[in-house]
């Protein structure tokens, strides 16, 4: 029998407990009191209404909850959303220029016709941005391999490829 007051202690931290967060996301300020059980992907959908991150799995497989956290990639399912205290956070909500102009690989996804059903485009996009920063663009097979903890259901890997290749090659040129 459970008693009355106090919830229950979940791993030495007590479920009335909060931690304040202040973090950057997509640029501007946030300052949040979170839960410390809470995922940064929660956080982001549920409190922040930043929607474009997708909940696939849950566990870290499938990649279409792909965020940047201080310029690296992350599964933001499983990264607890206190750990972002102080850092830098960038959705897919943050990737287009300020006037809507869409960014060189968003446009190469759609040149490439990368998407079908666009669930797992945000996460696919935050990955191939993450490839083409970390120089792993060198040929189609380094893609792939960099690519590979994102899957796409529809099958629409060429055309994913291809745009990561578009793109690092304007990126290269400009």
């Amino acid at each position: 029998m459970r008693r009355r007051g106090r919830l229950p202690t979940v791993l030495g931290v007590s479920t009335n407990d909060s931690v304040e967060v202040t973090c950057t996301v997509n640029g501007e300020p946030v300052q949040l009191r979170l839960d410390p059980r809470e995922s940064l992907l929660d956080v982001l959908r549920e409190r922040l209404v930043l929607t474009g991150t997708k909940k696939g799995c849950d566990h870290g497989h499938c990649g279409a909850c792909t965020v940047h956290l201080a310029g690296r990639r992350v599964v933001s399912c499983l990264t607890p959303a206190v750990q972002v205290d102080g850092q830098d956070v960038r959705t897919i909500e943050g990737v287009a220029g300020p006037d809507g102009e869409l960014h060189p690989l968003q446009q190469a996804f759609v040149d490439n016709d990368a998407l079908q059903c666009g669930y797992c485009t945000p996460g696919q996009i935050m990955s191939g941005l993450a490839c083409i920063a970390e120089g792993h663009t060198v040929d189609d097979d380094q893609i792939r391999e960099y690519l590979s903890g994102n899957v796409c259901r529809c099958g629409a890997y060429v055309g994913i490829v291809a745009a990561v290749r578009q793109a690092a090659g304007a990126a290269r040129e400009g």
